[in-house]
């Protein structure tokens, strides 16, 4: 792939890195493996990146940063960044049902691309590509950067309210490529919504919104 920066002499281990359980047979194995060491690789390098990005950070400010920047959504970003989803091999299941956009695969699919670039070229190859990729991700993170929803938790908890809630207001669009409309509520009646392709996309957004606008309340 092009978009990637980077020419494997092995080809073979990209084709890997590409192929999702749906369509691996004996012979072509899937890419879960790869995803496994793309993970541990991603998480090496953004730990040194963070590292020396900030030399005055300490633990406690640095973690949250590496959790935003190697969580799902994060990878997920990156690969609809490089349109990893196009090249996906998948199974006629999962491309019906809209395989190529899922966070889900797209994620899994980008470590273990990552993964490829290590095995094919090492890790000062590994590392660059992770450099290039999440780019200014890596220096504008916020400082805050917990999971919106765990941070709404928190924030509820320290007021001695119960955990927020998440409804479902609406799911429109084919099964293929759904749309989700969620509601995050607090207890005081409190409420934000937001509206994704993803449940789990659209709960993080909406609880985002109504934590940004209570802190605002201040």
């Amino acid at each position: 792939m092009d978009r990637l920066g980077y020419q494997f002499s092995q080809p073979d281990l990209l084709i890997r890195a590409l192929t999702h359980a749906s369509i691996s047979t004996p012979t072509r194995p899937d890419n879960q493996r790869l995803e496994f060491l793309g993970d541990r690789v991603l998480g090496l390098s953004m730990a040194e990146a963070l590292y020396q990005a900030d030399a005055e950070a300490t633990e406690g400010q640095l973690a949250p940063r590496f959790n935003a920047l190697v969580r799902r959504e994060a990878c997920a970003d990156v690969a609809r960044q490089v349109d990893l989803g196009a090249v996906l091999k998948l199974g006629r299941s999962e491309m019906m049902t809209g395989g190529r956009r899922k966070e889900a695969l797209l994620a899994d699919a980008m470590e273990a691309v990552i993964a490829a670039v290590y095995l094919d070229g090492g890790f000062e190859a590994a590392r660059g590509i992770i450099i290039a990729l999440w780019g200014q991700r890596i220096h504008e993170v916020a400082e805050d950067s917990r999971d919106p929803k765990t941070a709404l938790q928190e924030w509820a908890q320290a007021r001695r309210l119960p955990p927020p809630q998440y409804l479902t207001v609406s799911r429109d669009g084919p099964d293929h490529a759904p749309v989700f409309t969620i509601e995050a509520r607090l207890s005081n009646g409190e409420a934000e919504r937001a509206t994704a392709g993803a449940k789990r996309q659209a709960e993080q957004s909406a609880a985002r919104a109504l934590l940004d606008r209570m802190e605002a309340q201040k």
